[in-house]
């Protein structure tokens, strides 16, 4: 079988950079596109020059404001960012038919085999970079390797208009020097985890046997057993249709306080808000979910004809339904809220956002 040669493809501070592109006014600047400063929305996308002030995606508006008062806070356009999307994934399956959305702004895209028989995957990532410039005005960067993992990684290493290529004789050494944190399936708690076990490197995490791994991570030991020695087959999926976009918090130590319970969904919302905006599609059914101290779960979802973005509606309604399944001085460990039932784009329904 011959080597995969996957293309991963990351816009550069997309919606930032679109608002550059559409008013002059405010190319230089440090751009914030989200709610008004002092809400409590959060940042869609920072321009770079709002980045270096600090600023960064799903922070609270109000935060940014602090770190550069003289940013300017535009409001998201999706209908505008959906437009272009459409444009670069026209670019995109003009070379193959194997190109996985992630949201709006990002993809992986197979071209082992593609339509115009380039042997070399860097050369298709030079092509698409250039075109996407042209025809939109605007920058990508793109990462291109054996597999997926490698290849999304790889695209964000050398930011903005970056291209990156992780040679699969490169591969293990590279692997062995990134710190776990940015390896697949590997949260803020199961850092802590692993670093509380002396797995700090890929490098460290080579070096525990499968058993080990599998005993203290289930079954995300043997994803990351494999994952580290460059065993990467997830396929490229295309046209998937996303089900749910949701967000969770394992506590590090159980909640029992309603009042703290409900800052901490205040948290999630704000973090949904986020994810939901650059999925750029609305959902139906929003759901919270409760894992108690023993284990034991429950979750209460709520239908309407659509679910709004803001995290102010999100909290509200998510606030809603956790009173429900509160029990009185029951112990939380894990708190979440997610949305589903996204509305497709051949949807009568869908007009109502455009």
């Amino acid at each position: 079988m011959s080597m995969r040669k996957i293309i991963h493809i990351d816009m550069d501070a997309f919606y930032a950079s679109v608002e550059q592109r559409d008013d002059p006014d405010l190319r230089g600047r440090p751009v914030v596109v989200g709610g008004p400063p002092d809400s409590r929305s959060v940042v869609c996308t920072a321009s770079y020059e709002a980045r270096k002030f600090g600023i960064r995606s799903a922070m609270a508006c109000s935060k940014a404001y602090r770190l550069c008062p003289d940013a300017v806070f535009v409001f998201p356009r999706f209908d505008v960012y959906k437009e272009v999307s459409d444009q670069i994934r026209a670019i995109f399956v003009s070379y193959t038919d194997l190109v996985e959305p992630l949201s709006l702004d990002e993809a992986y895209l197979d071209v082992t085999s593609n339509k115009f028989q380039i042997p070399y995957a860097v050369t298709i990532a030079r092509q698409i970079k250039a075109r996407i410039k042209e025809e939109t005005g605007l920058t990508a960067s793109a990462g291109v390797a054996s597999g997926k993992f490698l290849a999304k990684i790889a695209s964000g290493m050398n930011k903005p208009d970056g291209l990156t290529v992780i040679l699969p004789d490169q591969a293990i050494a590279f692997l062995e020097a990134l710190p776990v944190g940015d390896f697949f399936g590997v949260g803020k708690v199961t850092e802590k985890k692993m670093k509380e076990h002396g797995i700090f490197t890929g490098a460290d995490l080579k070096s525990r046997s499968l058993s080990e791994l599998v005993s203290l991570f289930g079954k995300s030991g043997m994803h990351l057993y494999r994952l580290v020695r460059g065993i990467d087959e997830a396929p490229v999926i295309p046209f998937r249709e996303r089900k749910s976009v949701g967000i969770e918090d394992t506590f590090s130590a159980d909640v029992s306080d309603v009042v703290e319970l409900m800052q901490r969904l205040r948290q999630l919302a704000e973090g949904l808000s986020f994810r939901l905006a650059r999925h750029g599609k609305p959902g139906r059914t929003i759901t919270v979910k409760v894992k108690y101290a023993d284990f034991e779960t429950h979750s209460k979802s709520e239908t309407r004809s659509s679910i709004p973005v803001a995290a102010d509606a999100l909290h509200q309604m998510g606030r809603s339904l956790l009173e429900q399944l509160l029990e009185e001085g029951r112990p939380v460990r894990l708190l979440g809220l997610s949305v589903h039932g996204f509305i497709s784009e051949d949807d009568p329904q869908l007009q109502l956002f455009d």
